[in-house]
C-alpha cells in the first residue's frame, strides 16, 4: 500500500501492520493533539462491498462493545477513493505476542495476562459478541501514566453476534487456537469457543509454545516443570478444562475461567498474606495516574487538624472525603478530586485527594515516596477493577481481605518495582453499612513501611454523605 499524507483530519506516522482486508496505521489527531490508530480498507478490496462491509462490521462491534478491556473506536471516515477507515486507541505497549517471543513468562503474570484477557471477552460476550480469533497477537498492552499495562482486545473481523454465531457455516481461526467446533463448518459456536481460545492463549504464556490441536494438547506442567507439584497440577486441570473437546466440559463463562486463573496468580506469587512487616521496594504502579488526575489544582501546604502529634488529618476540597496519615507524609495535599474513568469505572469526577511527602515525585519509579490518595466512587464494581489491575514488570506480594467496623474490602499489594525499598498498598472499600453506600479507592506508597501503616490510614478513612 503507498503513503498516505493525510486519513481524513488524522496524519499518518508510520505503518504499524496489515492484516487480511485493512493496514494499520499510526497517526496524530491535530486537533486533539492525541496518538491514534487508523485501520484503513487494503486498496486491493475497493470494489468489493462483501468486504468493505465485513470491514465496517468490525468497526461497529468494536464499537457496540463498549468497555475499557477492549479496543476503543473513537471515529470513522471514508478517503477520498471510496475506501472506509475506523479510528482505534492507540495500545502502545505492543501485544502478548511480542511479551513472548523470548519464551515463556512467569507463571503468576502468565495467569494474571490470561485471566484480564478473558475480562475482556467476557466484556464481548456481554455485549452479544464472540471474537472467534483470540490469540497472542490480538491481545494488546496499552501503558497507563504510571507504566504499567492495560489489557485490551482487538481484531474482531471475525468476530461475530452470539445471534449469527449460532448458524455460522464457515470455519474460521487459528491453529492452536480454534475449538473443534468453531473448525467444523456448520456447527455453530457459542461463548464457550472463545474460551478454549482463552485456554490456548494461557497454555502459551505459561509454556512459551503454541498448544497442540484439540485433544492433543501437551500438559503445561510436563512443559513448565518449574510449576511445582502443588501449583502444577491446579494450573494443567484450569487451563485444561479451558481447552475440553467437549464444550459442555469447558469453563462455563470466560468470567468463571477469569476467576480461577486470577485465585492461581495469587497462588504462585505466594498466596494470600499475612499481615506482617516487610520492607519490599518501590512499586509506582499504573494507578498513580489517578493522582496525576487527582492533581489538577492547587498544590497546597498540609494543615494538622488531628491533635494526635503522630499524625495528620487531611480532607478533600469539597469535605466528603478524609483521611488521617503520618505527621511525616505531610509535604503537600492535592484535593479536587479525580475521575473514575481512571480505573476503569464510570466517567465523571468524584471527591477525591493525595497527600505526600514528595507529591511532585509520584509518578517517577525511582523516587521515594510515603503519601496516600483516597478516591470516592459512587458507580461500578470498584473491586473487580482492582483485582483485575496487571502490574507487569513488578511483583505481586498478594492479597487479603480486610474488614472494620467501617469498611470491607479488598487489599492487594505490589513490590520490586524498582531499585529503592518501598511498597504500595491499595484496596477497595466498600461501606460495612451495605448496599447503596460509598465505594473508596486507597493507594498507598512507603519508602520502607509496613502492613499496620497502611491498615491504619486505610482505617482512617472517612466519607461523608
Amino acid at each position: 500500500m503507498h503513503s498516505l499524507e493525510r486519513i481524513g483530519r488524522y496524519r499518518p506516522e508510520r505503518r504499524l501492520g496489515a492484516g487480511g482486508f485493512g493496514v494499520v496505521w499510526l497517526a496524530h489527531d491535530d486537533v486533539l493533539e492525541a496518538t491514534v490508530a487508523v485501520k484503513v480498507l487494503s486498496e486491493n478490496w475497493v470494489d468489493r462491498l462483501d468486504i468493505r462491509e465485513r470491514f465496517l462490521a468490525e468497526a461497529r462491534l468494536l464499537r457496540r462493545a463498549d468497555s475499557n478491556r477492549v479496543v476503543q473506536v473513537y471515529d470513522i471516515g471514508e478517503l477520498s477513493d471510496g475506501r472506509p477507515y475506523f479510528v482505534m486507541e492507540y495500545a502502545d505497549g505492543g501485544t502478548l505476542a511480542d511479551r513472548i517471543e523470548a519464551g515463556p513468562l512467569p507463571v503468576a503474570e502468565a495467569l494474571r495476562l490470561t485471566a484480564l484477557a478473558a475480562r475482556g471477552a467476557g466484556a464481548l460476550h456481554e455485549a452479544g459478541i464472540v471474537h472467534r480469533d483470540i490469540k497472542p497477537s490480538n491481545v494488546l498492552l496499552r501503558t497507563t501514566p504510571g507504566g504499567a499495562d492495560r489489557v485490551l482486545l482487538a481484531d474482531l473481523g471475525l468476530a461475530k453476534s452470539l445471534a449469527q454465531a449460532s448458524g455460522l457455516t464457515l470455519a474460521a481461526g487459528s491453529a492452536g487456537y480454534t475449538p473443534p467446533e468453531q473448525a467444523r463448518p456448520g456447527s455453530g459456536i457459542d461463548a464457550r469457543a472463545d474460551v478454549y481460545s482463552l485456554g490456548a492463549l494461557g497454555h502459551h504464556l505459561v509454556t512459551g509454545s503454541v498448544p497442540g490441536p484439540p485433544g492433543k494438547v501437551e500438559r503445561p506442567d510436563r512443559l513448565r516443570t518449574d510449576l511445582g507439584p502443588v501449583l502444577g497440577p491446579d494450573v494443567r486441570r484450569v487451563l485444561l478444562r479451558a481447552m475440553e473437546p467437549d464444550r459442555e466440559r469447558r469453563w462455563p463463562t470466560a468470567a468463571a475461567f477469569a476467576a480461577e486463573l486470577d485465585r492461581l496468580a495469587e497462588a504462585a506469587s505466594g498466596g494470600d498474606v499475612p499481615r506482617r512487616r516487610r520492607r519490599r521496594r518501590t512499586a509506582l504502579l499504573a494507578l498513580s495516574g489517578v493522582v496525576v488526575a487527582c492533581a489538577v489544582g492547587a498544590t497546597t501546604v498540609l494543615v494538622t487538624r488531628e491533635p494526635a502529634a503522630k499524625t495528620l488529618r487531611v480532607e478533600d476540597g469539597t469535605g466528603r472525603v478524609t483521611v488521617e496519615v503520618p505527621a511525616g507524609w505531610g509535604g503537600q495535599l492535592r484535593g479536587s478530586g479525580w475521575n473514575p474513568r481512571t480505573l476503569g469505572l464510570e466517567d465523571g469526577a468524584e471527591p477525591g485527594l493525595a497527600v505526600a511527602n514528595r507529591l511532585a515525585r509520584w509518578q517517577d519509579l525511582g523516587s521515594g515516596v510515603d503519601g496516600a490518595f483516597v478516591g470516592l466512587s459512587e458507580h461500578g464494581d470498584l473491586t473487580g477493577e482492582v483485582r483485575a489491575i496487571a502490574h507487569t514488570g513488578c511483583h505481586y506480594a498478594g492479597s487479603r481481605a480486610y474488614s472494620s467496623t467501617r469498611w470491607h474490602g479488598l487489599i492487594r499489594t505490589w513490590d520490586d518495582c524498582s531499585g529503592e525499598d518501598g511498597s504500595l498498598t491499595e484496596a477497595a472499600l466498600t461501606a460495612a453499612g451495605g448496599a447503596g453506600q460509598p465505594q473508596v479507592y486507597v493507594q498507598i506508597r512507603q519508602e520502607s513501611g509496613d502492613d499496620d501503616t497502611a491498615d491504619g490510614v486505610i482505617g482512617s478513612v472517612r466519607v461523608e454523605p
